[in-house]
């Protein structure tokens, strides 16, 4: 018998946005077994999701090119879809031009650090 999870951790497995996942979705525990083949052979409401959105924090960060701090920073606390997301980057506001260089800089130094990763103390 295959482990279960709860939808909000096969959503992030998943890299969707819960609440706009369908109900059956949200309200089930859902197998190991069966998030593989959801990735394996997503169905139409999957698939739309993945393509269009809405898309949690972690997805519309790493899309933006800047952290979730960033996002937290620049007062974006709600989940954006492919259109809302191609928007700021078709017309960057002075934040995501500032958090991108924030996020560059972050990249740059794990980098010359060597660590690649997190961990790291403060200076």
């Amino acid at each position: 018998m295959s482990q279960t999870m709860k939808p909000i951790t096969a959503a992030a497995k998943l890299g969707i946005y819960l609440p706009a996942a369908p109900e059956e979705f949200r309200n089930s525990p859902i197998t190991r077994d069966e998030v593989d083949e959801l990735r394996a052979n997503p169905p139409a409401w999957l698939q739309e999701l993945l393509r269009n959105g809405p898309f949690p924090r972690d997805v519309v960060a790493q899309k933006l090119g800047v952290s979730r701090s960033g996002l937290q920073r620049a007062g974006v606390t709600e989940a954006l879809t492919a259109d809302q997301i191609g928007e700021l980057i078709a017309e960057p506001p002075a934040w995501l031009v500032e958090e991108r260089e924030t996020q560059r800089k972050v990249l740059a130094e794990k980098t010359r650090q060597g660590t690649g990763g997190g961990g790291g103390g403060r200076r």
